[in-house]
């Protein structure tokens, strides 16, 4: 294999063959391509894209470089949810042990920060002992013990994609959607999943912010899921203010133990809601949509919902005890309100801004390897459309001391906006994608 001309054919807008790319994914994954070549790789196909069956086939060569979780014929449906990144995106601690404690496995991988965004495995490791580096034959297990695992990928799953997702970081070439939907589906397709759902964020905290490519990315991942046996639906959700009201690791911790509780934010629970019941629906446990957020509801109402997530804290080597009483998980030292610098109407709560701001009071990563202070973020209360007084408390900064605070009250001096009108915002779950075609849900007023 000539390295050197696979790359120049990319480059001038050629196709590799199936053989050709399991090849190079071999290669990443045992090291024996370097990394100069790699990042030209990838180079190329950023500005030159993938056809359909090279997608495939990156897909297909990056998912059979590691091994996959196996379930006997006769195990329950098993179904994982994926987000494609945003703020204050909780949605996996409180979607997971809703759906498992309805009788459908979840095997649910998940990744850490990356850019402004947060990641879900550094929000459950700000549970005290919570271990998310589970092998393969640990997440098994757990999975047919309680129902549901939630860990980080592992050496064992897709190491190619592991190697490649560095490099993609290291060269700006993450916002590649051929690149991102096969790093996505490889993993998601190693986990032995019945049906997959994924939550494609779109608006300006989106890594994809413009709503054509947010669907083009979900088309992608579906037909690749659909031709591999693994029925996959996508839903459009909006990223252009947070979702909920806590960023920040142990923040977000709380929100979603409240949330199972019954005291979620209402359009926290509605996007949850909405993702939960199209895998109780791809599983078979509910007909129709309504029926299935009826169960979410009523799975949350009992305490069972609750007792799941205790179960798998419990399981992972965290403290159940703060699910009961959440002051058990870790405090910030300084708090301090942000307050309305005038009367009128929020017109702007920008996600991004907020996600920066969390990175900058340390509950982020700016390099690879800095540490995380899970303690640290925002409570914001406002809305978009929230007429408030002068003065009026529309956050709460969390931070170590008082220099962070002052670091938290400048950012959402920028992050949050009070004018005399506000700008109508994006519909809270705006499309639903399937094999079939692309259905629109959205008012277009910030509802459903």
């Amino acid at each position: 294999m000539f390295v050197p001309g696979l790359i120049a054919r990319k480059r001038d807008g050629g196709a590799l063959s199936a053989e050709e790319w399991r090849g190079l994914v071999a290669a990443v994954a045992d090291g024996g391509l370097p990394e100069y070549q790699l990042s030209a790789l990838l180079m190329a196909v950023y500005f030159r894209g993938l056809t359909p069956d090279e997608t495939a086939a990156l897909t297909d060569a990056m998912c059979a470089s590691g091994a996959r979780l196996a379930f006997g014929p006769a195990a329950p449906p098993r179904l994982d949810k994926h987000s494609t990144g945003g703020v204050g995106d909780k949605v996996s601690l409180v979607l997971a042990p809703i759906v498992s404690a309805l009788g459908v496995w979840v095997p649910m991988m998940s990744g850490r920060g990356l850019g402004h965004t947060g990641g879900t495995l550094d929000k459950l490791e700000s549970i005290p002992g919570f271990r998310t580096g589970l092998t393969l034959a640990e997440a098994t297990a757990q999975v047919e013990r309680i129902g549901c695992a939630l860990f980080g990928q592992t050496a064992e799953i897709a190491p190619a994609d592991r190697r490649m997702y560095a490099m993609r970081d290291a060269t700006s070439t993450v916002e590649c959607i051929p690149l991102i939907a096969s790093s996505i589906m490889s993993k998601k397709l190693a986990e032995g999943l019945s049906g997959l759902v994924l939550d494609v964020k779109t608006g300006s905290g989106a890594f994809l912010p413009d709503a054509d490519r947010g669907l083009d990315l979900a088309q992608t991942m579906i037909a690749l899921g659909a031709a591999r046996g693994c029925p996959t639906v996508a839903l459009v959700t909006a990223m252009d203010r947070p979702l909920g009201r806590a960023c920040g690791n142990a923040l977000e911790v709380e929100e979603a133990i409240h949330a199972l509780r019954g005291e979620g934010p209402d359009d926290l629970m509605r996007v949850t809601e909405a993702l939960a019941a199209e895998m109780l629906v791809l599983a078979g446990r509910c007909a129709t949509a309504a029926d299935a957020v009826a169960a979410c509801r009523a799975v949350v109402a009992s305490g069972a919902a609750a007792r799941q997530f205790q179960r798998i804290i419990e399981a992972q080597g965290g403290n159940p005890a703060v699910v009961d009483d959440p002051a058990a998980l870790p405090q910030a030292h300084a708090v301090a309100l942000f307050r309305a610098p005038r009367r009128g109407v929020v017109a702007r709560v920008d996600p991004r801004r907020v996600g920066q701001g969390v990175i900058a009071l340390g509950g982020g990563r700016a390099k690879v390897d800095d540490r995380i202070d899970p303690t640290v973020g925002f409570v914001i209360s406002a809305k978009p459309g929230d007429l408030v007084d002068a003065r009026q408390p529309l956050a709460t900064v969390f931070a170590r001391d008082d220099d962070g605070l002052a670091i938290g009250l400048a950012a959402l001096a920028e992050a949050l906006t009070v004018a005399d009108e506000a700008p109508v915002a994006l519909p809270l779950v705006s499309h639903r994608v399937t094999t079939t075609g692309v259905e629109v849900l959205g008012n277009g007023t910030g509802g459903d």
